[in-house]
């Protein structure tokens, strides 16, 4: 314990530092998944309609709520 308190001044930074790439690498991964898993909706949705599994307008009205969504966090990304 003394020794973490002595060696704080040369070693809070270097974690402080470490705790933020930390924290940018779970948000980047984050924003990937939710993306790969609207692209995967997508395509199960356009599987759905080939089987027959949904009409058409359901289709149509799903596609566009998912394609708005993937477009939604494409422009955040831009604008970031």
């Amino acid at each position: 314990m003394i020794l973490r308190l002595l060696t704080l001044p040369l070693t809070g930074p270097i974690e402080g530092i470490a705790w933020i790439g930390e924290q940018i690498l779970e948000r980047a991964e984050a924003e990937l998944d939710s993306k790969e898993n609207l692209h995967k909706k997508l395509l199960a949705l356009q599987l759905a309609f080939d089987l027959g599994d949904i009409s058409e307008e359901d289709f149509e009205q799903q596609e566009e709520e998912l394609l708005l969504a993937i477009e939604a966090m494409e422009a955040n990304k831009d604008d970031e």
